[in-house]
């Protein structure tokens, strides 16, 4: 769960006092901190680089260039990396100037070794946390943009992402169905940006979001006049994403009306802004998004049919989280990846029992409920899933386990289905119902286990 330690930091010593370079070195290395120490500035550049894995300490006085050019020097290497100023009783304002120009501290003559130490801990924690945020943001560079974040290697999730390359390229629209929390728009942005649109606009529209009075005119503008209020010209979101991609979120919640003159647009490609008679053409991707079964509700008369029809040319179903648990631990990753990077703090690591919990939670908000943990344990508060967080989040992580995460959360769900068919004499639909699961993937994880439902006593 968490990333490959970072290198072993140690510090730069510059320091001309053979006396005081010994003292310094001696009083670090007992405190079981790695340092060098070299005698000038000259000695100390070629030693230096962006992303040096330690902190610079130097004296302000020094044969050659001074410590304050190799403060100024640092900065220009890496903004980020410390520098510690040892400066005289004179050195104040050199001090002070050197602060200004990006030292990390000073610390002024005579000096105990334990005020040495104490400094260049906070020095190197600095650093340690710069370099992990750092560490992250190049990971999550590296995942191939929104596509890349269908995360996962379930086969659901597989299939979907399949079909999200294999429909991406064509003109036609898409309905894409789950659960709240189940990334509808993330699906919407892969398809957008994977297609030739890419360049235009992504223009997102939540139709439960508005009062049906508004509806309209966010979807297809108005002209000035059209109603008490409209003093200029508006472009609605069906115009403004000419070229790109549409997405119409939780369009079931859509007054009747406006499903009538959606499947308009759908069927004709324009549209009309309110008060205005001239019909505008619009070449934009449609991609609508549901959490209900939108057959069922035109069944109910609730939906229009021919809409349904229109919108359910290709169908994207994203499964819930509690069908797929055996992406949890990837999914775990990949958010507190982002929630460290965002909040600058260090991965925690995720412990045996908390991933007990994670597996056999039954996600009701689903993977955007895993992520509002995952936020949580890196900020180090408390979650209702996982309860009080115990420990320090910007903590170095300890060395990990033996199982890798994803190994320990497929013993554990392999654990899971044994039990469910022993106490269910094999039964697989049943065995499924008493796992909140469809029976034909608890089929598919009884092969992917090895396990034989036929063999499960009575």
């Amino acid at each position: 769960m968490t990333l490959p330690p970072n290198p072993e930091l140690s510090v730069l010593l510059v320091e001309d006092d053979l006396h005081m370079q010994l003292g310094c070195v001696q009083a670090l290395q007992l405190a079981g901190l790695p340092a060098r120490a070299v005698l000038s500035v000259e000695e100390a550049r070629p030693l230096l680089h962006a992303g040096f894995a330690g902190v610079v300490i130097t004296d302000m006085r020094l044969p050659g260039a001074d410590g304050l050019s190799l403060v100024r020097h640092c900065q220009e290497l890496d903004a980020a990396l410390p520098v510690i100023m040892i400066t005289g009783h004179g050195d104040v304002s050199l001090a002070v100037e050197a602060m200004r120009a990006g030292a990390y501290d000073f610390i002024p003559k005579p000096f105990s070794p334990e005020h040495l130490v104490e400094v260049v801990r906070r020095a190197l924690d600095k650093r340690r946390l710069t370099l992990e945020v750092a560490q992250l943001r190049e990971a999550l560079a590296r995942r191939d943009g929104v596509a890349g974040q269908l995360v996962g290697r379930s086969p659901q999730i597989e299939a979907v992402r399949q079909l999200v390359a294999r429909v991406a390229e064509s003109r036609v629209d898409v309905l894409i169905r789950g659960e709240t929390g189940t990334g509808k728009e993330l699906v919407a942005q892969a398809l957008h940006e994977l297609s030739a649109r890419r360049g235009g606009p992504f223009v997102a529209l939540n139709c439960g979001g508005l009062p049906e009075t508004l509806l309209d005119s966010e979807l297809f503008g108005h002209e000035p006049g059209a109603f008490t209020g409209a003093q200029k010209r508006r472009i609605g979101k069906i115009e403004h994403a000419s070229g790109g991609t549409l997405f119409l979120d939780e369009v079931e919640s859509m007054p009747m009306a406006a499903q009538i003159k959606l499947l308009r647009v759908l069927q004709e490609r324009q549209i009309e802004r309110l008060g205005s008679n001239q019909p505008l053409p619009v070449d934009c991707r449609v991609v609508a998004a549901s959490k209900d079964d939108l057959l069922e509700k035109s069944r109910q008369g609730s939906f229009r049919s021919d809409l349904y029809y229109r919108l359910n040319v290709v169908t994207i179903d994203l499964p819930p989280l509690r069908e797929r648990r055996e992406d949890i631990p990837l999914l775990m990753e990949h958010f507190l990846l982002l929630a460290a990077s965002r909040y600058s703090l260090a991965v925690p690591t995720v412990s045996a029992a908390q991933l007990r919990t994670l597996t056999a939670h039954h996600w009701p908000g689903n993977v955007r409920e895993l992520r509002n943990v995952a936020d949580c344990l890196v900020l180090g508060v408390r979650s209702d899933v996982l309860g009080d967080v115990q420990g320090d989040p910007a903590a170095p992580a300890p060395a990990p386990q033996a199982l890798s995460l994803a190994e320990t959360v497929e013993d554990f769900e392999k654990s899971l289905i044994r039990e469910a068919l022993q106490r269910h004499g094999g039964n697989i639909a049943r065995s499924a119902l008493a796992l909140r699961t469809p029976k034909t993937t608890l089929a598919d994880k009884i092969r992917k286990y090895g396990l034989n439902a036929g063999d499960a006593p009575g």
